[in-house]
């Protein structure tokens, strides 16, 4: 009987442990000049074990991004792949499901990372919500000097620390 209680306990922590995560993103790339140079980061991009779709936008220079379930993204990654294609991050907007995710001092963890919320905290609600990325790499300098001018000690963060506004 112990084992039973001890098995439901860990089923129902990873169930919702498995809610949590990145489901999509919206990826736009700057210096794209043609069909080939889309197509050249499709393919690197494709090369990453957690995109599970992409759909590519040529007229807006965007892709599409849809994670597979229960693959820890990895942004920086992202970032790699585009970058050694010869192209840049021009914005990274990420949906994720903030179901069982609790947000503390501006902050929530996933995947061993932990991400620091700059703007918006308040618009948090449980379920799919839209962050947009905000560090330098991921974002126009512009937008990547108003955000990281506020940059407070996050603490005990863990992993990486990434800055995002909702």
């Amino acid at each position: 009987m112990k084992i039973l209680k001890i098995f439901i306990l860990l089923l129902v922590l990873t169930t919702g442990i498995a809610k949590a995560q990145f489901t999509k993103a919206e990826l736009q790339v700057s210096g794209l000049t043609c069909a080939l140079c889309a197509k050249a980061t499709e393919k690197a991009l494709r090369t990453l074990p957690f995109i599970g779709e992409i759909k590519t936008d040529l007229i807006r220079n965007t892709y599409l991004l849809t994670f597979k379930s229960g693959e820890q993204v990895n942004f920086d990654q992202i970032s790699k792949k585009v970058q050694d294609a010869g192209f840049f991050v021009n914005s990274l907007k990420a949906t994720f499901d903030f179901a069982n995710v609790k947000v503390a001092d501006n902050s929530f963890s996933y995947g061993g990372d932990t991400f620091h919320v700059m703007a918006g905290a308040d618009k948090v609600s449980p379920g799919p919500t839209v962050v947009t990325i905000v560090d330098k790499g991921f974002a126009p300098k512009s937008v990547s000097k108003k955000y990281m001018g506020q940059v407070a000690d996050v603490g005990t963060a863990k992993g990486r620390v990434y800055h995002v506004a909702i």
